[in-house]
């Protein structure tokens, strides 16, 4: 029987990655919180499946904590946990895997692009490598690029197409900006588009980042649009965080971002599955 385990040269590669990534944040001004696992409100998403633990949930992210801890003060946080989502399969997902997020007040999402591709530069440093300038596309030209078609209308047949057409071929680090609207989880929306960003690399999405929302009556209608859908779907609505609600409406302008660790290390080392990247359970 095997160990369960990756090779010594890739767990070296992935801590001197994540030194470097924590000195980045580190060095510029950002505080690491220690994010619970245990948490009363799991997601805002509806597709996330949060694993229910001792009547509570196992955290999808540390995002609903971390946006606690910016409302409370603190202008630049981070955090670099365990996070767990069920139905999760193949070779790039993992029941448990790996996040760091980080958020500070004062930009958008595009002040925190130039951080992404700032700490994605610094982890491929510390491992000997040099990456090439990150390349950017709008969503809509991603489609006609790489699918020859405008994102169809359908939310069902663009993921389709988005999956089957567009993701595989985002190999050089892409980021996608000018989602529509429609597509803005806790993003802040401006005329058509969503301001958020997501990193692709390999033709694998690494991170997903937002201008986050600043209105709590709007935060608890995506709630209640997004629960609706769950129920719909024949699927268990998910608390709301009243916490989460009113941290929403007492922070300033603030950008964040949700990076997946052991994605990134997959891509650093030139692996094709999650499981030879971590130590496995």
């Amino acid at each position: 029987m095997g160990l369960d385990v990756p090779a010594p040269e890739i767990l070296r590669a992935r801590a001197d990655a994540l030194r470097a990534a924590r000195g980045w944040l580190w060095d510029q001004g950002f505080i690491e919180i220690e994010a619970p696992a245990l948490v009363r409100s799991p997601a805002l998403e509806e597709h996330l499946e949060a694993l229910p633990a001792g009547g509570a949930f196992l955290h999808t992210s540390p995002e609903f904590a971390l946006k606690r801890v910016l409302a409370s003060g603190l202008g630049r946080v981070f955090a670099i946990t365990p996070c767990f989502r069920g139905e999760e399969w193949g070779p790039n997902h993992s029941v448990e895997f790996t996040m760091l997020e980080w958020y500070r007040i004062g930009t958008g999402h595009e002040g925190i692009l130039e951080d992404c591709e700032a700490l994605v530069g610094a982890a491929a440093a510390a491992l000997g490598q040099r990456l090439p300038p990150f390349e950017r596309l709008a969503y809509a030209e991603a489609f006609r690029r790489h699918a020859g078609a405008e994102p169809p209308e359908d939310p069902v047949e663009a993921d389709r197409l988005w999956v089957n057409d567009v993701e595989p071929r985002l190999l050089a680090p892409t980021f996608i900006l000018d989602y529509p609207a429609d597509r803005c989880a806790f993003a802040s929306v401006r005329g058509a588009y969503a301001e958020r960003f997501e990193l692709y690399w390999g033709g694998l999405e690494l991170a997903n980042a937002f201008t986050e929302l600043l209105s709590p009556d709007e935060l608890r209608a995506r709630f209640a649009h997004n629960n609706a859908a769950r129920i719909a779907a024949g699927r268990a609505p998910y608390p709301v965080d009243e916490r989460l609600v009113r941290a929403i409406g007492q922070h300033p302008r603030a950008g964040g971002i949700a990076l997946g660790v052991d994605r990134l290390i997959m891509r650093l080392v030139g692996a094709s599955d999650i499981r030879d990247v971590r130590v496995l359970g």
